[in-house]
């Protein structure tokens, strides 16, 4: 009889509830449950899960390295998705491997570098892909000569954090004085390049700002599976022009961004994010992780999640090509369940079930203090085990 895999989702974002659900709805027809843990009760991806757990706060990345491998250990975790602490936690895979979990996420030296988009930009560069230019800031007046320089050429300013995710502090610089204007409708991304400044100059320290040229659409999100060998098995471009999207398989998208999965090592699920720069694609940003529109790729009859999960386990998926290209589509928002208790949240069927006894080849069990599913009381009030 097969066993069960077990996947570990940690403080993920909300729309990887899909993940969840390609992971159960997986060709093989192979059991799958599914641990998640957030600091948000409310995360669908709470509800979503087989078990659940809140995260403890305040820990520092050495303690929540701990706090992740008691974890794994306790729920007999197969395969550990990590987004929080990603960088800290791919140090140590060499003791998640002796426990027992495969961590699908690239070494570190691959999240090192895509970890600042600067030493990003100059890195791919070097690597023969296009990139915008670009100035890092800390200052006003570092600031200004930025801007100054991108509208001689003819270009829009924008800036953003030069570590981030998810469009997290994204604005485009106006000249526009701040009027009624502004306040009209929904909040815009656009704001007065004087009040920047003024909040700049006021600002206790300096900002580690990425400021470049507001780039156009279409944008051409390529997601990616590269295996250990640093081969790709799986490249598809998910295109974003406004409202619409769809999908494509043009190399213009898709040669430069295995280049940069194969160049640097980002095994396992990344996602290479292009726009346009004029009439020519460059590089936007790269996520070492899974992207929260992967599950789109069902459109195009790949389960993505579910490969990355086989490869992980060391089961070759083979090349992943889609056997067809889905319509264009747009998203938009739906209703998902919440959890109607406080956590931890357990499946009844499992908490039923008695714990897995230790395999003596690998010499990984859970721990016998109770049935799977139980979480031990420390870690319920959010403390490490």
């Amino acid at each position: 009889m097969i066993s069960r895999v077990r996947v570990w989702l940690n403080r993920t974002y909300a729309e990887n509830v899909f993940f969840m659900d390609q992971l159960r709805r997986n060709p093989d027809a192979r059991a799958v449950e599914i641990h998640a843990t957030h600091g948000d009760p409310d995360s669908p991806v709470l509800a979503a899960a087989d078990t659940a757990e809140p995260e403890p706060e305040g820990l520092s990345p050495a303690a929540y390295v701990e706090y992740a491998l008691a974890v794994c250990v306790r729920r007999g975790i197969d395969v550990f998705v990590p987004r929080l602490h990603q960088a800290a936690i791919v140090a140590h895979r060499a003791e998640f491997e002796a426990a027992g979990t495969a961590l699908l996420a690239p070494p570190p030296e691959a999240v090192a570098v895509f970890r600042d988009k600067v030493v990003a930009y100059e890195a791919v560069r070097a690597a023969g892909v296009p990139v915008p230019p670009w100035w890092r800031v800390r200052t006003a007046d570092e600031l200004l000569a930025a801007v100054e320089e991108l509208e001689q050429r003819g270009d829009r300013a924008c800036f953003k954090p030069a570590s981030g995710a998810g469009g997290v502090g994204f604005r485009t610089v106006t000249r526009d004085p701040f009027s009624l204007g502004h306040l009209n409708g929904f909040p815009s991304p656009h704001v007065p390049l004087r009040l920047v400044v003024d909040a700049l100059r006021a600002a206790d320290e300096p900002v580690d700002w990425l400021v470049m040229p507001r780039l156009e659409q279409p944008e051409v999100s390529v997601d990616l599976l590269t295996g250990p060998d640093d081969r790709v098995r799986m490249a598809v471009g998910r295109t974003k022009n406004g409202r619409r999207r769809g999908f494509t398989l043009g190399e213009r998208w898709l040669a430069p961004a295995r280049r940069i999965a194969e160049e640097f090592g980002l095994h396992h699920l990344s996602n290479v994010q292009f726009r346009m720069y004029g009439d020519r694609p460059v590089l936007m940003d790269v996520n070492t992780r899974p992207a929260g529109g992967l599950h789109q790729l069902s459109l195009c009859g790949i389960n993505a999640p579910w490969a990355a999960v086989r490869l992980a386990l060391g089961d070759d998926p083979g090349e992943l090509v889609p056997p067809f290209l889905g319509q264009d589509y747009a998203v938009v928002s739906g209703p998902r369940p919440l959890l109607p208790v406080s956590l931890p949240q357990q499946r009844t069927d499992l908490a039923a079930r008695p714990a897995p006894a230790p395999d003596p080849a690998s010499g990984r069990g859970v721990p016998s203090a109770g049935p799977l599913g139980a979480a031990a009381p420390d870690t319920a009030a959010g403390a490490p085990a």
